[in-house]
């Protein structure tokens, strides 16, 4: 089968073994996947994977129990062995034999076909378009946020960065309505933010208040510098940024102002695909373009363009 695969120094588009099908496991015809910044990230060293890229798809089943069979699906990216503590408590992510899909040990979505837990399947409404549904990987990164904060006892929210992470964040915690103001470079990508009635400001135009609850997803050492500053003292900072680079950060701010900090991972499923469904998130107007696998390294140089947003492939 044909699959983007990455071998250290360069993606390329090759030939692949299929899948092989382990007890447990469902194959599934990928057919569309989303270049994330992760996977960015993985080219320029972060995680040292090798194999083949990608963790955000729409798929459909084609072997494994009857009852999924044909049905169109999204796929949770962790492996976990299902019986460790962290299993146990329903923290997978968190597995210390895990893998992890086109990241850790396990080869991904940029393929024909790809293997996956039978456990981490979930169905795609009808009427959720594929375009719309391969947002919901990234998006249950947003909503994890509400997992690990009592979004309740807070009023008021700064996000840092305006990709594709940082839209979604931003999105998310005014969908739990909180009065969110998102900071960034892209007039265009805040435009998106606008529309739905989020306040935005340049960065470059951000008059620093600080703020009880501050969203890092910026993807630098800088942004992180600025989103500690824009947090209150005994506020509560989340990070979502994975960078490649070894970072030197000041921490004594936070040691000062005894700030929280919270890193901020994967997420929920359940209600990333639901608002994708209702239509509370926005995610068309993030769409860069579509590109054919076979186009698959250039699909990733235009993804790492700056100011792009979400590049789409489609086996």
């Amino acid at each position: 089968m044909k699959a983007l695969l990455f071998d250290g120094e360069q993606p390329q588009l090759a030939e692949a073994p299929e899948p092989v099908l382990a007890e447990g496991y469902a194959l599934l015809r990928t057919t569309l996947a989303g270049i994330c910044n992760t996977d960015l990230e993985i080219l320029r060293g972060y995680s040292g994977f090798r194999g083949v890229l990608g963790h955000e798809l729409v798929g459909r089943v084609e072997r494994g129990p009857a009852a999924w069979i044909g049905k169109r699906v999204v796929s949770e990216i962790n492996f976990a062995c299902g019986r460790c503590l962290m299993c146990e408590r329903a923290l997978g992510r968190h597995c210390p034999d895990r893998t992890v899909m086109g990241i850790l040990g396990s080869d991904g979505a940029f393929a024909e076909r790809v293997a996956v837990p039978v456990a981490n399947l979930h169905a795609v409404p009808d009427g959720l378009s594929d375009e719309r549904a391969v947002f919901t990987e990234p998006l249950a990164a947003a909503f994890e946020i509400a997992e690990q904060i009592d979004l309740g006892e807070h009023r008021e929210a700064l996000v840092f960065g305006d990709g594709k992470l940082g839209l979604l964040v931003a999105q998310v915690l005014a969908y739990f309505g909180l009065s969110v103001l998102a900071v960034g470079k892209h007039q265009d990508h805040l435009a998106i933010l606008a529309d739905r009635g989020i306040a935005t400001t340049l960065l470059d135009d951000w008059d620093p208040r600080p703020s009880d609850l501050v969203v890092e997803a910026t993807g630098s050492d800088a942004g992180f510098a600025l989103a500690v500053s824009a947090t209150r003292p005994r506020g509560t900072f989340v990070l979502k940024s994975t960078v490649a680079g070894k970072s030197t950060l000041d921490l004594a701010p936070l040691v000062i102002n005894e700030i929280s900090v919270v890193g901020s991972r994967c997420g929920p499923f359940p209600p990333a695909l639901a608002a994708l469904a209702s239509d509370s998130i926005e995610v068309d107007g993030m769409v860069a373009a579509r590109r054919p696998l076979s186009d698959g390294v250039a699909a990733l140089e235009l993804a790492g363009e700056r100011g792009c947003l979400k590049v789409l492939l489609e086996p």
